[in-house]
């Protein structure tokens, strides 16, 4: 049975029932992985105290499961052709199922990270198939309504999972954040049986670039492992540096070999248009501002300010609900404004919400915090369906399969070099932070005496023994512990100050996506 009799055998059996049912089908994936994506970084905390491990370490938990999901989009249309869209759906809900259960078992940070790596194979395998579902049954004047609803439902799974998460935390513990999505993989796997066809096509099956694969996969590896363990290694040592030199030239191979291939696993013809790589670039810079902000804030708030897991998802809570809103409106904007204007207009109001996140500390209200970054998300809300719209606006017909592929891989990849950067600059800036405030605790710092002797007193008047030993050494670990909490707040304050001085720049390439009238 050709693909189109089996599409046509579906809709006799279901009526027009069916489009439903398979937008049901792939969202129950999508919401999956989504809330799989960002509910661990509510866990990392916890986590890091469980095994003892530091940020540099544990970012890997969220780094390796981008960059696993970047690389595995490129192998979705191999796998399609090769076995079919039900069978590469049902087998990644299978993995993603089986790399969430290995996750809440894991025994050290090594396991934990090979589990989430294996999560982000299987989300990027499935994340495309929604779209490819959605335009092969849904006719073109439906397509708007389709994915509006299927935009409803991906967005309030990271609005509510954080809560969710934080929830099973405080309650129970945070391996059960890894089976959150089991019920919804199960329910995906079964769905996906009965209403996803075999096959979409019958043709002549694509050879498949692994060459080209293997290049990226070990760019990926080499790049993410130098910008995580630069800073415990050593910015200028031999392994760092060797690593960096190796990634430069892995990434330039990669470049040579997609120029030379006939149908490459990145299409660089897309290039050749400025307004389409204006938006990639854009592209990168959102990835790398959603996935890095969402990966410091839940650390901010519960390393420096305390906030248990559920009250930190809370805060977050607002943003994503609000970012469903605007979703839809975002989308009829689109149709009416030149697409740069939105674009430009979101860079704007993210980069703004980081720069105010700058002037955070440990005092900061809950609402001032969730409406700065409430402001950050409402921007990438306007700008995520204009840089789509505005970017295949500028190719041709023939290369709009690539362009779509192409966009959605820079957005990704921006995402795990985001986490990677902003990880690595925290830890930069607090021991930068940390150096500069121990050198002004001297005795000519009158403040700094103050407090110890006023220390000292409270300790005696507590019944701590008498001897210097004894009450200096209280004096001078709660110092110590007064100007680590200083430092990591200023360290995070200079990540999200970085994050917005980027935005506000990205300016430039939002405006070169103004097309000519």
């Amino acid at each position: 049975m050709s693909a189109t009799d089996e599409l046509s055998g579906f809709f006799e059996r279901f009526g027009s029932a069916y489009r439903w049912f398979v937008i049901t089908t792939t969202l129950m994936g999508t919401i999956t992985v989504v809330l799989s994506s960002t509910i661990v970084n509510v866990a990392l905390p916890d986590i890091m105290g469980a095994f003892g491990i530091g940020q540099d370490q544990a970012q890997w938990m969220s780094t390796g499961f981008l960059a696993a999901m970047t690389a595995s989009m490129l192998v979705n249309a191999w796998l399609n052709d090769a076995i079919g869209i039900r069978a590469t759906f049902v087998g990644s809900m299978a993995l993603f199922a089986a790399a969430s259960v290995l996750g809440g078992l894991a025994p050290n940070e090594n396991v934990l990270t090979f589990a989430r790596v294996a999560q982000g194979i299987a989300a990027g395998i499935i994340q495309p198939l929604a779209m490819i579902m959605i335009f092969r049954v849904f006719p073109p004047e439906e397509r708007g309504t389709a994915m509006g609803i299927y935009g409803i439902g991906v967005v309030l799974a990271p609005a509510v999972g954080p809560v969710l998460g934080g929830w099973l935390i405080d309650n129970y513990d945070w391996r059960y954040v890894f089976y959150m999505g089991l019920p919804t993989s199960f329910l995906g796997m079964l769905l996906g049986t009965i209403f996803l066809p075999t096959r979409l096509s019958g043709g002549k099956r694509r050879r498949f670039d692994s060459f080209g694969f293997v290049l990226l996969a070990a760019f990926l590896v080499t790049s993410l492992y130098a910008l995580a363990n630069g800073q415990r290694e050593g910015w200028n040592s031999d392994i760092i540096v060797g690593t960096g030199a190796l990634s430069l030239a892995l990434f330039l191979s990669f470049i040579v070999w997609l120029a030379r291939r006939a149908e490459p696993l990145v299409s660089l013809r897309v290039f050749a248009f400025r307004r389409y790589s204006a938006a990639s670039l854009v592209a990168f810079l959102y990835g790398a501002g959603l996935y890095g902000s969402t990966y410091l804030i839940p650390l901010f708030l519960q390393t420096v300010q305390g906030y248990t897991p559920t009250r930190s998802g809370l805060l977050l809570m607002p943003a994503g609900l609000v970012l469903g809103l605007v979703f839809p409106i975002a989308g009829r904007l689109t149709d009416r404004l030149p697409a740069y204007l939105l674009v430009c207009a979101g860079l704007f109001l993210f980069g703004l919400s980081n720069l105010l996140l700058y002037e955070i500390d440990v005092d900061i209200p809950f609402w001032d915090m969730a409406l700065m970054v409430l402001l950050g998300r409402i921007g990438l809300g306007v700008m995520m369906p204009a840089l789509n719209a505005g970017a295949l606006s500028a190719l041709p017909a023939e290369l709009l399969a690539q362009g779509t592929g192409t966009i959605n891989f820079m957005r990704q990849l921006g995402g795990a070099f985001g986490v990677s950067l902003l990880s690595a600059a925290v830890e930069i800036r607090f021991a930068f932070h940390s150096a500069a405030l121990t050198a002004t605790q001297t005795e000519a710092n009158s403040t700094t005496m103050y407090v110890i002797q006023l220390i000292e007193q409270i300790n005696a008047m507590a019944g701590v023994p008498a001897a210097y030993a004894y009450q200096m050494g209280g004096a001078l670990n709660f110092l110590d512990k007064v100007l680590a909490a200083k430092a990591q707040s200023m360290a995070y304050s200079d990540g999200f100050a970085i994050v917005g001085i980027v935005f506000l720049l990205s300016l430039l390439p939002g405006y070169l996506m103004k097309g000519r009238r």
